[in-house]
């Protein structure tokens, strides 16, 4: 009996570091994509699906940014500095105006530690894109290339593969270099079959070079003059006990935030539970207490149509730029910037170094639905 225990305790042995060697040796394929309405996530869908076909090797789809659209917003948000924990990256973007878009463009722009470090020279690359009617979708395509090549990648292409597969009696989103997708053209539904199909080829063949290449190049963390991430925010407000309101919804022609490039515009009142919250002119019919109270909670419905305008991740605010406090007082009171501190305290309680901001304080005779405070916030964000 002891010695059949000891085969058995040296099976298990050999069954679970058999087990651990095979996922050290797992191949990770990142699938990164911007999407607007949702046509790069499905070319990425179909990508993966390709990549997959190989054993031991997992894609993992992740997005530039946050999204709001419903068919996007469970898709999780990469950061810059895990771009070198896998072994080959598949690009996927919108085409803008024969360029890759925005987003995408914007994140790319934040791996300038990875290039000066060579973080990801040697790793394979792969590029997929929705356009619209085709016109610059090659030119996107090598604009995309052009960005990773100045990393170092090594740039994997499709070819022609499955171009005789497909149908070519309606317009197809295929190049040479990486699979498109011609969302504009209703004829069918896009991406059509015949593009799904060439994506899946593309994952496949993208797969078996990555996994030819695994181990050819030396995978690099960030440099350490990367600027150091702040603590979660979710964390922060746990932490301090401060809970985000729901974000206010707009009562004329306007929409509760507008934003222009990375910067977002906000203002608010002090609205708490559908009610003005310590309404009044302050010296008069409220103390400087309740308004500070009114501040403060003005500020909170700021930071909850911050959260919905980054998609729900207040860790994408990168600062608070500018704060700018309206006090419904009398005509000779001078203590604006004392009423205005409860607000800034807690900007900088949620967002830390990054909450730091110019500010402006005034008062005014009246504010909308007799407010003792409104703030006008900028902040800028991922």
């Amino acid at each position: 009996m002891k010695r059949i225990s000891g085969l058995l305790t040296v099976l298990i042995v050999l069954l679970n570091l058999s087990t651990a060697m095979a996922q050290d040796y797992t191949t990770r394929i990142l699938v990164l994509i911007h999407s607007d309405n949702g046509g790069t996530y499905e070319l990425a869908k179909e990508i993966a699906k390709g990549i997959e076909t190989h054993k031991a090797v997992k894609a993992v789809i992740k997005q530039v940014k946050a999204s709001t659209n419903p068919k996007l917003k469970a898709i999780p948000v990469a950061t810059v500095a895990e771009l070198t924990s896998y072994d080959g990256i598949a690009f996927g973007s919108p085409v803008y105006f024969g360029n890759i878009s925005t987003p995408m463009s914007e994140f790319l722009s934040g791996t300038v530690n990875l290039w000066t470090n060579h973080a990801l020279e040697g790793m394979p690359a792969t590029v997929f894109m929705s356009a619209g009617s085709g016109a610059g979708n090659e030119l996107a395509v090598q604009a995309f290339w052009n960005s990773l090549a100045v990393h170092g990648m090594v740039l994997v292409s499709n070819g022609i593969r499955g171009y005789e597969n497909i149908d070519k009696n309606i317009p197809q989103g295929n190049t040479v270099l990486g699979t498109t997708s011609l969302a504009s053209h209703k004829t069918v539904e896009r991406p059509s079959e015949g593009e799904r199909y060439i994506a899946r080829l593309q994952g496949e063949h993208f797969a078996k070079v990555v996994t030819a290449l695994k181990g050819t190049f030396t995978k690099k963390t960030l440099a350490a003059t990367e600027t150091k991430k702040e603590k979660d925010i979710e964390a922060v407000l746990k932490e301090k006990n401060i809970i985000i309101p729901q974000a206010p919804n707009p009562v004329g022609n306007y929409t509760v935030f507008s934003r222009s490039g990375n910067l977002v515009f906000i203002n608010q009142v002090a609205l708490k539970e559908g009610k003005i919250f310590n309404p009044g002119k302050v010296g008069v019919t409220i103390t400087e207490e309740q308004a500070k109270e009114a501040s403060k909670q003005t500020m909170l419905n700021v930071m909850a149509v911050l959260k919905n305008a980054v998609g729900g991740d207040l860790n994408r605010v990168k600062k608070c730029v500018q704060l700018t406090g309206y006090f419904n007082t009398k005509e000779d009171y001078t203590r604006h910037a004392d009423l205005m501190n409860p607000a800034s305290d807690l900007v900088v309680a949620i967002l830390g170094e990054n909450g730091k901001h110019a500010r402006g304080t005034m008062g005014v005779l009246s504010l909308p639905l007799n407010s003792a405070v409104e703030i006008q916030a900028i902040f800028e964000v991922e």
